[in-house]
Parts: structure tokens; C-alpha cells; sequence
């Protein structure tokens, strides 16, 4: 195969794959007396693997696992794709507590507030299990915003207040980003609508699931690339060939 046709396969741009092997997600091609490269199935198989998994662990870890196919015993590249099935596995399960976290919690009623009701910050961070400063962060961020209480400015947490920080740790937990919490929060604390955070937890629901078919079909592509390396008519070398 030529560049352009690993290029067509694989759905990038001639540049792309020259870049891929470049960067070892491709194994060298051989060159014509020319100098023209000529690819083989293995060539294709990788770009492949490399795509889908892109997309399943990021480009950076894509790249990582690919090359390590090429370069490495078939034990180290099954334990690298292993440990990204693990990090999903740990991801859904977050978000699945996430879920019932927040149905709970969102449904707990909220009482006239009393002044001992309420939380510093050094209090409210030992409960959730969290830093201080990352309580101020969501503060600044406009996430869980306490009451000031003196003028030094000392946060004090109401009850309803505690209740926004214990989801935004449930959503933070399940992966959620602070850009899309910042969005979120303010329509839960003003008419305690369960709509819209229902919504953020399905498209990360979603997410992971499209994450997880990436991984199933980067894994075909990847047994197909050690497949070809372990042929007996002489590995990647011969794979190579047209």
C-alpha cells in the first residue's frame, strides 16, 4: 500500500500517517530503491488501533499502548490496554454512585436554617473528605457558595449550602468538569430541578459507553497487529511486504 491508501483506510490525512510513524504507532515502512514508502496490513491495523483508542483513552495513552505493541512483549501492551479498561470500569462505577447520590440528596428536605445548622469550612471538608482549598475553588467558581458571616469574610455553609457541595463533590467524582457544573448548579439551587442534572449524568453515561465500544474495536485492531507479528513467515518484517 501507499501512504494515500493507509490514508483512505484509515480516515487521516497523508500527513497524519506519516506523523503516526514518525511517532512509532506505525512500524518503519520499507522504502523503495526510490525511496517511496510502501506499507503493509500491519500499517493499516495500527492507524486503526490507534483511532479507536484515541477516542476510548486519549491520544497520548493511544499512542502509548500502539507503540508498545510494536516494541514490547505482548504482556506489557495487554497490561497498558488493561489498565484502561480498569479506569472506565472505575469510572462508570463512580457515576453510578453518583446517580443514587444524587437523587438522594437533591430529595432531602431543607428546614428553616438555624445558626448551628451551619458549617465552616474546615468542617464541611472533613466531611466530604476533601481540601479546604478546593471548597474555596468551587466557592470562586460559583458551585457551593457559603454565606460570609463577619466582616473577615467567614465562610459559613447552611444547610442547603452543604447540600450543593456534597453534589458537586458527587458530580466531580463521576468525572464531571467545573465548566459544566458552573451551568448546572445555579438552576438545581433555584428551583431544586433534578432535570437537568438527570441530563449531564446520561450524556456522561453515554460518553462512557462510546468510550468502551472504542476500546472493544481498538481491541480487534490491536490482536490483529500481534497476530501479524507473531506469523511464522517472519513478523512485522513480512507484514510489511505488498
Amino acid at each position: 500500500m501507499r501512504t494515500v491508501d493507509v490514508a483512505r483506510g484509515a480516515g487521516y490525512s497523508v500527513q497524519q500517517v506519516r506523523n503516526l510513524e514518525r511517532d512509532g504507532v506505525l512500524p518503519p515502512a520499507r522504502r523503495t530503491a526510490a525511496g517511496y514508502r510502501v506499507y503493509g496490513e500491519v500499517h493499516l491495523r495500527s492507524a486503526l488501533a490507534y483511532r479507536a483508542l484515541a477516542v476510548g483513552a486519549g491520544p497520548a495513552e493511544a499512542k502509548r499502548i500502539v507503540r508498545a505493541v510494536h516494541e514490547c512483549p505482548v504482556a506489557e501492551a495487554l497490561a497498558l490496554l488493561d489498565a484502561v479498561h480498569a479506569r472506565l470500569d472505575s469510572e462508570r462505577g463512580e457515576l453510578g454512585r453518583a446517580k443514587e447520590a444524587v437523587e438522594a440528596i437533591s430529595t432531602e428536605p431543607i428546614e428553616d436554617v438555624r445558626a448551628s445548622d451551619s458549617m465552616g469550612v474546615s468542617e464541611l471538608a472533613a466531611a466530604l473528605g476533601v481540601r479546604p482549598s478546593t471548597l474555596r475553588h468551587w466557592d470562586a467558581e460559583g458551585l457551593a457558595v457559603p454565606d460570609r458571616v463577619s466582616t473577615r469574610g467567614t465562610r459559613r455553609y447552611s444547610p442547603a449550602q452543604v447540600r450543593d457541595a456534597r453534589i458537586v463533590h458527587q458530580l466531580r467524582s463521576a468525572g464531571y468538569r467545573v465548566d459544566a457544573l458552573r451551568t448546572l448548579m445555579p438552576d438545581l439551587r433555584g428551583g431544586h430541578r433534578l432535570t437537568d442534572v438527570r441530563a449531564a449524568l446520561a450524556d456522561r453515561d453515554a460518553s462512557i459507553v462510546a468510550r468502551s465500544r472504542a476500546l472493544l474495536d481498538a481491541a480487534a485492531m490491536l490482536s490483529a497487529v500481534i497476530s501479524l507479528a507473531e506469523a511464522p513467515s517472519g513478523g512485522l518484517a513480512a507484514a510489511t511486504r505488498t
